[in-house]
């Protein structure tokens, strides 16, 4: 069987199965990662629409004098319409960005005419420069858009490496369509049986098929690593950032302070009997009132500001450029916040509140530890004083505990 194939039915069938194999791995992949699977499948469609193309115009030079053969041959060149139509809207999925399924429509509606047209042999170039057209719009389209991803998500060195592959596929899509209107009769009859050109276009593809999934593969592998990043500095509750991550912060802050001498304050708060509300209406509700203040406080700091969860109900926020009178401001904001805004739950609501220590740097001779000890006894004092207050750090440095 495989000796009686011609070049270019050989170079079909090894798309066909190459796409097909890869239809397969997307499944998987769509099975595996639900937060992809809208994108995967997509990108599985594409994969499948490929093969059944080769597929098909195997079947058509396999049969050049059947009766309906140029109906095989328009079929194979629409299911390859349709795979780009799924490999874009598997982008769009992926990025968020808003379906245009209309310009698709129209699309397809100016191929499905071609391919009318085409149906008579002397008219193929009709359904070739038409589609080759189509096809270039796609991958520019897509291009540009991978490539503005690589540059504002990715933070890619170079975003145009993304977009490379598509670029190559739209100059060989367009460079057929110009063939196809510079010399319509030869390249309809080259189209239609064993030639260098069939030949070329289906080995010169394999690279670029292989590079558009290396592409997607990229941009999924891209997001599970943003994914990680984001996860090992950031709380998984509350979307803050986590301690390692606010000491991180502190520690450069306090570098930064020491060559300029800009001022800074270290802000700790603590949710006043929190473990009531979890003893009395469960660890459900207890996250959500962690969610709850966690995105009052984010909302009532400054865009300069920082907040992180420090551990249980206690956060931490560092102020920088600003004195301790200043600062003092800005945490009976976080307080009145957080006691005129209960929260609203399947039960009922909670009313809250949040006792609140400062400390400012103290100088080039202060360190991080000695600064955080400062804050944190400033939050005790306002606890032994009756909660829902805010305390100023007097210069006390011994650590006292037992008040939650």
């Amino acid at each position: 069987m495989l000796g009686t194939l011609t070049p270019t039915e050989v170079a079909f069938v090894m798309l066909a199965l190459m796409q097909a194999t890869l239809t397969v791995v997307w499944l998987i992949g769509a099975w595996a990662a639900a937060e992809t699977r809208s994108a995967t499948l997509r990108w599985a469609g594409y994969a499948g629409f490929s093969a059944a193309s080769f597929a098909l115009l195997t079947v058509a030079l396999r049969h050049p004098q059947a009766a309906d053969v140029e109906w095989v041959r328009a079929a194979g060149n629409i299911c390859g319409v349709l795979a780009m139509f799924s490999l874009q809207q598997g982008v769009w999925a992926f990025l968020d960005l808003p379906g245009r399924l209309r310009q698709h429509a129209v699309a397809l509606g100016l191929v499905l005419g071609a391919a009318a047209i085409g149906l008579d042999p002397q008219q193929g170039w009709v359904r070739v420069s038409v589609n080759s057209a189509v096809l270039t719009w796609i991958c520019l389209t897509m291009g540009h858009e991978l490539a503005g991803h690589a540059r504002r998500t990715l933070q890619m060195r170079w975003p145009w490496l993304l977009a490379l592959p598509l670029v190559l596929a739209a100059l060989g899509f367009a460079q057929r369509g110009l063939r196809a209107l510079a010399d319509p009769a030869a390249v309809a009859s080259q189209m239609a049986n064993d030639s260098a050109l069939n030949v070329g276009s289906a080995f010169s593809y394999v690279p670029i098929a292989l590079a558009f999934h290396a592409v997607l593969l990229t941009l999924v592998v891209g997001r599970l690593l943003a994914e990680l990043r984001w996860r090992s500095r950031h709380d998984g509750l509350t979307g803050l950032l986590n301690r390692r991550s606010m000491e991180e912060l502190l520690a450069e802050q306090l570098q930064r302070s020491r060559r300029s001498a800009e001022p800074f304050v270290v802000l700790m708060l603590d949710m006043d009997h929190f473990k009531a509300i979890n003893d009395r209406l469960g660890h459900a509700v207890g996250d959500l009132a962690l969610r709850h203040a966690a995105a009052l406080l984010a909302g009532a700091l400054r865009k300069v500001d920082r907040l992180g969860r420090f551990g249980g109900e206690e956060f931490i926020a560092l102020l920088p450029g600003i004195t301790l009178a200043e600062a003092q401001t800005v945490a009976e904001r976080l307080r009145d916040q957080i006691a005129m805004t209960p929260l609203a739950h399947p039960g009922g609501t909670v009313a809250m509140s949040v006792s609140i220590g400062l400390a400012a740097w103290g100088g080039a001779g202060e360190d991080l530890t000695r600064l955080l000890v400062r804050a944190d006894q400033a939050l005790y004092r306002a606890k032994q004083l009756g909660r829902d207050r805010v305390e100023l750090d007097d210069g006390q440095t011994e650590v006292v505990f037992g008040l939650a």
